[in-house]
């Protein structure tokens, strides 16, 4: 007989749902920002996700940004051109 062992451990912090939300589809001009984080090829994957999200709603501005060091934050002076200019930003976080 096979018993199988889930690795899973127990979630010890209560899952706290995201409630900020922009609707994309169906607005006619809508500016969203695409935050890479420095990780080789996330301006790659960013760039795929852009074009796919353009095909779906052509009137999508895209903003490209890029902190360059996975190791920190986005700088104050990017988070305000990042506020200024977008409705709505697509973070890529990990690798």
């Amino acid at each position: 007989m096979i018993k199988y062992h889930n690795p899973e451990g127990e979630v010890g912090v209560e899952a706290i749902p995201y409630n900020l939300t922009t609707v994309i589809r169906g607005s006619n001009a809508i500016n969203i920002g695409f935050l890479a984080n420095g990780f080789p090829d996330s301006e790659n994957f960013l760039n795929a996700l852009n074009q796919a999200m353009q095909e779906l709603e052509p009137g999508i501005e895209v903003h490209a940004y890029n902190k360059g060091n996975a190791s920190v934050p986005a700088n104050d002076d990017m988070l305000g051109e990042i506020q200024g200019d977008c409705h709505a930003v697509v973070a890529a976080y990990g690798h």
